[in-house]
């Protein structure tokens, strides 16, 4: 690395990190720290099942749980009849696999129904499975191109970002989340198996969340808390005007029950940014990093009081969150859900660290929220440590009703 700027380590650093995420990416996490590798008896347990059914599928409001993977897929189904089959698959599959439940007995010659990597009984293990469409889906292949959310499209490069194609959008997002890493990979590979010939992976990214340390919201791969101004997930009419989707004007009837879906792979230069002081780290956040408070204040969750500090003596005015949520009544509905997950890919091929973010956020409007923000951020000091440069924009589908219901329906009636 010796006389090799930041920026001059963003070109090779993007391309081997995209290299890495279409291998699939490696989630850290897999073996505690100090592990011996020696087993550990663990009483036997059945963790509780998510409920599958609803008007919004589950994975958004949901607790962000502990394991994720994000899989994006090309569709390879040759009409809409066999992307309809597709879906109902897929359906019936997360269905399954989130309840939980002993696979059949496929007889003695047949091959097993399922992977055995839960063991004889799938335990549910607060699994969800997320679908979303990407804008490609809405081409001509399927006759979809008047049924697409009137915002969807291909994901949008800012002016820091090194987006890499390859690692980028797709014609369905799996956004697959559980309390342990197993009951992830399980469900990728049950699903995989099922729709066979139907789609294939166009890229993988792995990510976990970090417990709260010592406590509050977790923190991300630079040391900082990641997500504690996030509107309240229980709150209903909060959640109505800044996440569910909106029937009517220019969006089809269909899109009522779903959310426009955000997934932003960003590699962290760490190497860099762990040669920077406390203060200047400090200073592009505008939080402290021990407890997560505003500069201006004591507590993570108190009130940075921007309109106190309108110079930015305190908290500067391009510190990270005052452009992220500036907290006025003309941004108060740009706000939106946040779902953020780590990834650790171990090295790249020059040898350095490949981990970082995988920003995930559900919105309501994306023009309106998502871009508007990220306009915003366009040129803070943190872009000289971030990378962005994989994920996508996508339209998470309205959830299924009942048993008889499945996922895609409404948007192929």
């Amino acid at each position: 690395m010796s006389g090799m700027g930041r920026r001059g380590f963003l070109a090779g650093a993007a391309g081997t990190a995209a290299t890495a995420v279409a291998a699939g990416g490696v989630a850290a996490g897999g073996v505690a720290a100090g592990s011996t590798g020696a087993a550990t008896a663990t009483p036997a347990r059945r963790p509780a099942a998510v409920p599958f059914h609803g008007i919004h599928q589950q994975g958004i409001l949901t607790p962000p749980q502990r394991a994720s993977a994000f899989v994006a897929l090309d569709v390879t189904a040759a009409s809409r009849v066999e992307l309809a089959d597709l879906l109902k698959t897929v359906t019936e599959r997360a269905r399954f696999l989130t309840t939980g439940g002993t696979p059949p007995d496929p007889g003695l010659t047949a091959p097993p129904r399922d992977s055995g990597v839960l063991g004889p009984t799938v335990v549910p293990d607060t699994l969800t499975v997320t679908v979303s469409a990407g804008a490609s889906l809405f081409d001509d292949r399927f006759g979809l191109a008047s049924a697409k959310p009137a915002r969807l499209r291909l994901m949008d490069e800012f002016p820091d970002d090194a987006l890499r194609r390859e690692v980028c959008d797709g014609d369905l997002l799996l956004q697959v989340c559980a309390a342990d890493r197993d009951a992830v990979t399980h469900a990728v590979r049950e699903i995989a198996r099922a729709t066979r010939g139907g789609m294939q992976v166009r890229w993988r990214q792995d990510g976990f969340v970090s417990p709260p340390r010592p406590s509050g919201t977790p923190r991300n791969l630079m040391g900082f808390k990641d997500g504690t101004s996030n509107p309240d997930a229980g709150n209903a009419a909060e959640m109505s005007r800044l996440v569910w989707a909106k029937a009517g004007g220019d969006e089809p009837a269909w899109v009522a029950g779903g959310s426009y879906h955000v997934v932003r792979v960003i590699r962290m230069l760490v190497e860099f940014w762990d040669r920077v002081n406390l203060h200047e780290q400090e200073n592009m956040i505008g939080r402290r990093r021990d407890t997560g408070a505003p500069l201006t204040a004591s507590a993570e969750f108190d009130d940075p009081h921007f309109e106190n500090d309108p110079t930015g003596d305190v908290i500067q005015l391009d510190a990270h969150i005052r452009l992220a949520n500036p907290r006025t009544t003309d941004t108060a509905d740009q706000r939106l859900l946040r779902r953020a997950y780590n990834y650790d890919g171990g090295l790249d091929v020059n040898g350095n660290l490949d981990m970082g973010l995988i920003f995930v956020a559900f919105n309501q409007d994306l023009d309106r929220q998502f871009v508007a923000v990220q306009k915003r951020l366009t040129g803070e000091p943190l872009t000289d440590y971030i990378q962005p440069y994989g994920g996508g924009y996508y339209f998470a589908l309205p959830g299924a009703r009942d048993s008889s219901d499945w996922l895609g329906r409404t948007m192929l009636a």
